[in-house]
């Protein structure tokens, strides 16, 4: 463990490091690269892109740096976004007393993507999937970032740290998302806690693009948070018989076959016009507010039909271009990705030592 002050010599140190070790394909990769739109939190740019997971969970070895082959994949396709879902537990400990110890060594590994991303045109966003006090998935932690002020204290302590480590880089190229997926809370809980976040980073970087994510799970908007000049992010998992078949974490083992549209004949539809009414249009009334609104996850898990995630996703990506949003896939690499999902009903297509999912490459290049 490093307490040392990350100080802005020791970044350009560690920015000219990443320069030097990048291979030479980035350099092909960075001629193709286009400037980044100018993000305002009124109105977030359509970024495409991915979530990446080397820092999705702690793992019992150190975690591996995020890969700059993916950086330069994203960006040769025409993508220019990743989000970074990311537990704190891979630089700090789990036990409160060593909240605020932090580890430089995988820090480290997030320089260097931040890093990659302003070489090559990808704008990162950071996200802090497991915070002290709250994670969406299990193990709960061990005290509640809605309840307890030292969990508050330690997580306003990381952003904090980010804000610092990062002042001066430019909005295009680098976004915080403070908190993936918040539960079904009380408005009010959640907007303390946004505030008392916004407020951290804020003291350190005050010109830093903030987002947050929306109520129940990224679905529901949050206009409480409206004043603070910050964006909000949703998501686009519904309906889950869609995109969660036989998902045992939110025990969709046993779920029918889904079709596109879900129950086309029963009183519970889904089809694109509900989609349109319930999950996008209260977002575009948060968005007229003067709210910038982006898509942070979505997709489909390897066991629903093939056919069936194309055209549901079709649908999702026709409503947001026509809304005018971007979006992040739950994930590049894996069971909801582009590459090495492991889709028993998909043709794939080698590339460079990976099956590549073609069709939904295609389908989402022109989303």
């Amino acid at each position: 463990m490093n307490r040392e002050p990350f100080t802005r010599r020791r970044f350009l140190e560690t920015t000219l490091a990443t320069t030097v070790a990048l291979p030479l394909v980035v350099a092909s990769a960075e001629k193709a690269a286009t400037a980044l739109p100018e993000p305002s939190a009124r109105k977030l740019p359509r970024w495409r892109g991915f979530n990446l997971l080397e820092k999705f969970t702690a793992r019992r070895e150190p975690n591996p740096p995020f890969r700059a082959e993916d950086f330069e994949w994203i960006r040769e396709w025409g993508f220019d976004f990743v989000r970074l879902p990311m537990s704190y537990h891979c630089w700090a400990k789990g036990d409160p007393s060593a909240w605020l110890k932090l580890d430089e060594s995988q820090l480290k590994h997030v320089d260097d993507a931040v890093n990659l991303g302003r070489r090559l045109g990808v704008h990162v966003n950071l996200n802090l999937h497991r915070a002290p006090g709250y994670c969406v998935n299990p193990p709960d932690e061990p005290l509640d970032l809605f309840k307890d002020a030292q969990a508050l204290d330690a997580c306003a302590f990381h952003w904090g740290h980010f804000a610092r480590r990062y002042r001066g880089i430019s909005n295009t190229n680098l976004s915080f998302d403070l908190l993936n997926e918040p539960k079904d809370l009380p408005d009010g809980d959640y907007i303390r806690v946004v505030r008392t976040l916004v407020a951290a980073i804020r003291a350190e970087d005050p010109q830093r693009l903030i987002i947050a994510d929306g109520l129940r799970w990224g679905r529901k908007p949050v206009p409480g948070l409206a004043d603070l000049g910050i964006g909000q992010s949703t998501r686009g998992y519904d309906p889950m018989r869609i995109s969660h078949h036989k998902a045992s974490w939110v025990k969709g083992e046993n779920w029918p076959t889904p079709t596109w549209p879900l129950n086309p004949d029963g009183p519970d539809r889904w089809d694109k016009d509900r989609i349109r009414r319930e999950i996008v249009k209260p977002w575009k009334d948060l968005e007229n507010a003067g709210v910038g609104v982006h898509v942070g996850e979505w997709g489909a898990f390897q066991h629903t039909p093939h056919d069936v995630a194309l055209r549901w996703m079709g649908d999702f990506l026709d409503l947001w271009k026509e809304a005018g949003w971007g979006w992040a896939l739950w994930n590049f690499r894996g069971s909801f990705g582009i590459l090495d999902s492991e889709r028993a009903d998909v043709k794939y297509e080698d590339f460079r030592g990976h099956r590549l999912d073609r069709a939904m490459l295609e389908l989402l290049r022109v989303g």
